[in-house]
């Protein structure tokens, strides 16, 4: 894995219903999904998009898990152990310490001083990963941090990864929405939460050919439109929020080629 340290390199899926969401996502986002044999310990599934690149996988939650289901990210490092105690020392908690997957790599579950989870991962492999590619479809196009303090969040991030502030967008009483980049790479953005009671978040867009094409696929599929299509401030692209039919978050982008109902 040669991917500048602190990138996104895959995207997991923890859910109650694996089988169901592999049906939802593979109609909205014509993910092709294998099932992994052996070497875990619960059900996992890895997914690619249409080119053929692995982009994520899906993994039934533990059983008595404290959370609903969620999207994660692994941000690539170079050493797991080290970068989890220097997420610790910066007031982050680990929640599984670093161990081996046999044949895949080393990785850590964690939190940052907020409570959004992510996880470390040192691949075994030392090709790039190419699940995080802008506008790319099936991919992820954006990672996007919900916090309740932005600006402490900036500050672990920065001395975590390096990430800087590479500017803000004002948007009223919500406060402002921050770019973050990771060297040269556009990681994505940040922004505050909205209700005191949410717990600060991991927030992914994946990237369709056309916005209205998976809209109407994941009506059908059962999910959830949280705050419908709405064009983006540069490009051509539109953006979805949703929530899949077992309830995780989840974004889509992608230009509209099809006026669907």
């Amino acid at each position: 894995m040669t991917n500048r340290e602190g990138t996104p390199i895959w995207y997991e899926l923890m859910t109650t219903n694996p089988q169901a969401a592999q049906a939802f996502y593979g109609s909205v986002m014509n993910w092709s999904f294998t099932a992994q044999p052996g070497g875990l310990d619960r059900d996992y599934r890895t997914f690619s998009a249409a080119d053929g690149e692995g982009v994520g996988g899906v993994m039934k939650a533990p059983e008595g898990a404290d959370f609903a289901p969620i999207w994660a990210v692994y941000f690539g490092v170079d050493d797991v152990d080290a970068t989890a105690t220097k997420l610790k020392s910066l007031g982050g908690s680990v929640h599984i310490e670093p161990k081996d997957i046999p044949g895949v790599g080393r990785f850590a579950f964690v939190a940052d001083p907020q409570g959004a989870f992510f996880y470390l991962m040192r691949g075994n492999s030392d090709a790039d990963s190419t699940a995080f590619a802008m506008s790319k479809p099936g991919h992820c196009t954006w990672n996007e941090l919900v916090t309740s303090d932005p600006a402490a969040a900036l500050k672990f991030y920065g001395e975590l990864f390096g990430w800087e502030k590479t500017g803000s967008m004002p948007m009223g009483p919500m406060g402002d929405y921050t770019f973050l980049k990771g060297g040269d790479l556009e990681i994505g953005a940040m922004m505050n939460t909205q209700n005191g009671d949410t717990i600060p978040y991991w927030n992914f867009a994946f990237h369709v050919p056309d916005l209205d094409v998976a809209r109407a696929a994941l009506k059908a599929g059962g999910g959830v439109i949280t705050h419908d299509m709405h064009p983006l401030p540069v490009g051509d692209d539109w953006l979805m929020q949703a929530t899949d039919p077992q309830g995780a978050k989840v974004m889509f982008t992608g230009a509209r080629k099809t006026e669907a109902a």
